[in-house]
């Protein structure tokens, strides 16, 4: 997992960029329904609507970005990654009911042509500065969004950049009411209401894709793929599965390696395919690694044979009158192709000759033959 100074940090970031937004939202909130009520704009009202629901927005931003970025802990081993991705559904929610209330009233408005009224000259100003301030918003935290690879925060920014484009409409809304078509005015404000709900379906599909744990696309997970390859003791991979936790993703993978590696080399090479994914893949917090012998992703041919207990119970009962069968140093079992391979280091003076050698191996390896779940007994003599 990525260490705890590291997501301090990023949450320090996450809320200072969250920090500036909601204090830019305040004064273009304040800015436009002054300006709106003293204009007689519904566009521009609705338009500080809007802009008063970013600061709900950016307090979630806010909260979410500090309890998201908490290090990993007993009751949540994965991390609190997911507050994040709660956090961007809710903000949707959110907007989706601000995208209602705004359509409704401009219906109504629309219905009642003749009690429509011009907006005043300031309010095309009041609407040019805040597409201005808006816009602004959108570049500085969706740059910051990518730098944290926060996806909490680049929702907050596509939600600035919304902002942007519904003010840029109510600015040709309130222009186009003053040039003698009032009805415009009230078509911007629903206007307005249409962007807002598509930006708010595009968070909360995002957000609830990521809580039934879509994976990556296909780009990263090539991009995992390869650097698994790269590393040197992987003969091949399969079973690899992605899924996004709030900030970061996480990886588990079966690598096939030589079947007869020894353990601690195994997991050398399961700990080198880690700490090259998560150093190459920016985006990947943890990886699971399993290491297999042979590939068992359509079948698995030693899953039902016994463990070492029960195996070399049948074999001591075999070997019992064996030259050399107390003084065995080492046992090692390789489970393969659906047999049980074994391998015993006996001390040299038992084989007393090449030909003693040879004769103790066959007869480790007759004393085996009728046992149907162990395939070859290897003797080796130090």
């Amino acid at each position: 997992m990525k260490t705890a100074e590291v997501l301090a940090e990023r949450s320090k970031k996450a809320q200072r960029v969250a920090i500036i937004g909601a204090l830019v939202n305040i004064v273009v909130a304040v800015l436009q329904i002054i300006v709106g009520i003293a204009a007689n704009s519904q566009a521009l009202i609705a338009d500080a609507i809007h802009t008063f629901s970013d600061l709900m927005t950016d307090v979630l931003a806010i909260v979410g970005s500090r309890m998201a970025y908490e290090p990993a802990d007993e009751q949540h081993p994965y991390g609190h990654g997911r507050i994040e991705t709660i956090s961007s559904v809710g903000l949707g929610f959110i907007l989706m009911l601000v995208a209602v209330g705004i359509g409704w009233f401009a219906i109504n408005r629309l219905m009642a042509l003749e009690a429509l009224v011009v907006p005043a000259g300031i309010a095309v100003v009041a609407a040019a500065l805040t597409v201005v301030a808006k816009e602004s918003l959108y570049r500085y935290t969706v740059r910051m969004a990518r730098r944290i690879r926060s996806r909490l925060l680049e929702a907050n920014a596509w939600h600035h950049r919304s902002d942007a484009i519904s003010s840029l409409f109510v600015l040709l809304g309130v222009a186009g009411a003053q040039a003698g078509f009032p009805a415009l005015d009230a078509i911007a404000a629903l206007v307005v209401a249409l962007l807002i709900s598509r930006i708010a379906w595009d968070i909360s599909a995002q957000g609830i894709s990521e809580l039934i744990d879509t994976g990556l696309d296909k780009s990263r997970v090539a991009l995992i793929s390869e650097s698994i390859a790269a590393v040197d003791g992987v003969r091949r991979m399969h079973m690899l599965r992605t899924r996004w936790v709030g900030t970061g993703a996480l990886v588990d993978v079966h690598i096939q390696v030589a079947p007869r590696l020894s353990v601690s080399e195994g997991h050398q090479i399961a700990e080198a395919v880690r700490a090259n994914l998560i150093d190459v893949v920016d985006e990947v917090d943890d990886v699971t690694v399993h290491i297999d012998p042979e590939d068992d992703q359509e079948k698995q041919p030693c899953r039902d044979l016994p463990l070492r207990s029960e195996i070399l119970k049948q074999l001591e009962d075999r070997w019992r009158d064996l030259p050399g069968n107390d003084k065995i140093s080492n046992i090692t079992l390789h489970y393969l192709d659906g047999k049980v391979d074994v391998a015993l280091v006996l001390p040299l003076g038992v084989a007393k000759g090449e030909a003693g050698a040879s004769s103790v191996h066959q007869a480790y390896r007759k004393s085996a033959s009728d046992l149907e779940q162990v395939g070859k007994v290897d003797v080796y003599f130090q």
